[in-house]
């Protein structure tokens, strides 16, 4: 085990958060090494880079890059891909974050004997009783927790979370009255790093380059029957008694609770309730048809079983911002948590991550696997 010390190992994203958590280190104290992973680059554009790499040597403090890119398309963009493919809603941030991101930061901290890892995240963490939690952190609108559930011991010890205590706007100033006024500028990433905006579009390219969809007449493939391959082709919407609806444009571009974009035009407004890839049928009905009030999770991780199971006051989100249910949380007897909430909840979809709360404390999470 490495020894605490005053080193640390941030990763730099060559934005404003991780930037500003370099100056905050420093300031607090730290010995700073910069770390930049080179996982997707949108484009080919690799500018994060040279950002990274400018402010590190403005700050006077090493920088080193990892190209990760190979791991990165096998754990997270294949994965991304492949639960679209069989009908379920991947998350893509929460695997980075817990099973990428913060182990390679570790891997390469302990290379270099550094003992404390650190990002720009808009997390706090606490200590009770010998266990480290992540809480929320002090800008509710920045607030990160919702993607770390899986984070073990290990991991939280050595974190430092140097953003956690201040806002996305106190952020910008503190660069600013520093005079790093590109660093206070910079705008926001918005969405999946590897696909800001619609992920179908990502996917339709993704399909095209490894033959699951030819590539001919693609810039009109709802229109081009012939386009499609034996995976992904037109196909059925249906009702909930499976009577046809109207046609969709390949059943891997939708999603659970999805409304807009279903190109068919009804005189009541319809959602989708299930994706069936076998049959490559779409369910639509009725919002009120996607309430549920339980569900069950695989590969979960609970950061003290004993703060969280049976109790009726654990808060469960299964989205990143504005939705929180109350529910209770128990172990199954075949290993999978049971999630038994207190209020219907719509739009659970299959592969989704749950995180559960309590006391302000991120208690832990885990794959949606089914809803009823």
């Amino acid at each position: 085990m490495i020894e605490e010390n005053r080193r640390v190992l941030l990763g730099m994203s060559g934005g404003t958060d991780s930037s500003v958590a370099a100056m905050r280190l420093l300031e607090a104290g730290y010995e700073v090494t910069g770390i930049t992973f080179r996982f997707y680059e949108l484009n080919d554009s690799t500018e994060y880079l040279e950002d990274a790499r400018s402010l590190a040597e403005r700050l006077g403090i090493r920088h080193i890059t990892y190209d990760a890119r190979d791991v990165f398309r096998k754990q997270i963009i294949e994965y991304f891909v492949q639960e679209y493919m069989e009908g379920r809603t991947p998350v893509p941030c929460t695997l980075c974050n817990n099973y990428l991101k913060w182990p390679l930061l570790t891997k390469v901290a302990d290379e270099m004997g550094v003992f404390y890892i650190a990002t720009g995240h808009y997390v706090q963490k606490a200590k009770l009783e010998d266990t480290y939690y992540i809480t929320y952190a002090a800008d509710p609108d920045k607030d990160q927790s919702f993607f770390l559930w899986g984070l073990k011991q290990d991991i939280l010890r050595r974190i430092l979370l140097p953003m956690g205590n201040i806002t996305k706007v106190e952020a910008r100033v503190w660069a600013a009255e520093r005079g790093f006024q590109k660093v206070a500028t910079k705008k926001d990433s918005i969405g999946v790093c590897f696909c800001p905006m619609d992920y179908r579009s990502f996917l339709k390219e993704w399909l095209v380059r490894n033959g699951q969809l030819r590539s001919e007449n693609v810039s009109h493939w709802s229109e081009n029957v012939s386009c499609w391959s034996e995976m992904v082709r037109r196909g059925r919407f249906v009702d909930e008694k499976g009577d046809f609806i109207g046609w969709h444009e390949g059943y891997p571009f939708y999603t659970i609770g999805q409304r807009r974009g279903l190109g068919i035009h009804l005189n009541r407004p319809v959602f989708v309730k299930e994706i069936y890839p076998e049959k490559n049928e779409v369910v639509l009905s009725s919002l009120s048809a996607l309430e549920k009030t339980e569900m069950q999770l695989k590969d979960w991780n609970l950061v003290n079983p004993q703060k969280i199971l049976g109790y009726n006051d654990v808060i469960v989100k299964i989205r990143y911002r504005k939705q929180e249910n109350h529910c209770t949380v128990t172990v199954t007897p075949d290993n999978l948590l049971h999630v038994q909430l207190h209020e219907p909840l719509t739009a659970i979809a299959a592969g989704q991550a749950a995180a559960f709360y309590r006391d302000g404390l991120l208690l832990g999470g885990g794959i949606i696997v089914n809803a009823r």
